[in-house]
C-alpha cells in the first residue's frame, strides 16, 4: 500500500502550543497516535475559541469531526512543547477543513500534519447543516 501524502498550504492563520504529558507518551517512549489526534483536538477547540465561539455552539450549530488525515513525520517526547499551527481550507457548503502542521517548538522538527474534515449539524434535529454566512466569512482570508 502507498503512502499517504499531504501537502501543506503555504500560510497559516492560527498558532497554539501544547505539552507533552507523560500520560501522552506510550511503551515505545513516543507520542502515542491517539494521544497525537488528542491534542489536535485540543487545537481544534482553541481554533474555534479564537473565533469567537466555542466548538459545541457556532452560530447556534454544533459541530462534528467527518474525517482525520494525519501522516507522521517524527517521534514527540515527554516534556516536549509542540507548536501546532492551523489554516481552513476546502469550504464546503456544510463545513471545512482545518489543515494542521504540529512541530516540536525549540528545533522545528516536524512531528505530523494532516487535516480535520468539519461538518456543521444541527442541534436538534442532529442532521447535516450549512456552513453558517457569520463564521464562513471568519474562514475566507482577505486578499492581500
Amino acid at each position: 500500500m502507498a503512502r499517504l501524502i499531504f501537502d501543506l498550504p503555504s500560510q497559516f492563520s492560527f498558532t497554539t502550543e501544547l505539552q507533552v504529558y507523560i500520560s501522552h507518551v506510550n511503551v515505545g517512549g513516543h507520542l502515542d497516535n491517539a494521544q497525537l489526534l488528542s491534542l489536535v483536538s485540543e487545537a481544534r477547540l482553541r481554533f474555534f475559541q479564537s473565533l469567537g465561539y466555542a466548538e459545541a455552539d457556532v452560530s447556534g450549530l454544533s459541530t462534528v469531526v467527518g474525517d482525520i488525515v494525519a501522516q507522521y513525520k517524527s517521534e514527540a517526547f515527554h516534556g516536549e512543547t509542540l507548536r501546532v499551527d492551523m489554516v481552513p481550507a476546502d469550504l464546503n457548503p456544510y463545513g471545512f477543513d482545518l489543515v494542521f502542521r504540529m512541530s516540536e517548538k525549540h528545533q522545528g522538527r516536524e512531528i505530523a500534519r494532516g487535516k480535520v474534515g468539519m461538518v456543521f449539524i444541527d442541534k436538534q434535529s442532529r442532521k447535516v447543516a450549512p456552513l453558517p454566512l457569520a463564521i464562513r466569512a471568519r474562514l475566507v482570508p482577505v486578499p492581500a
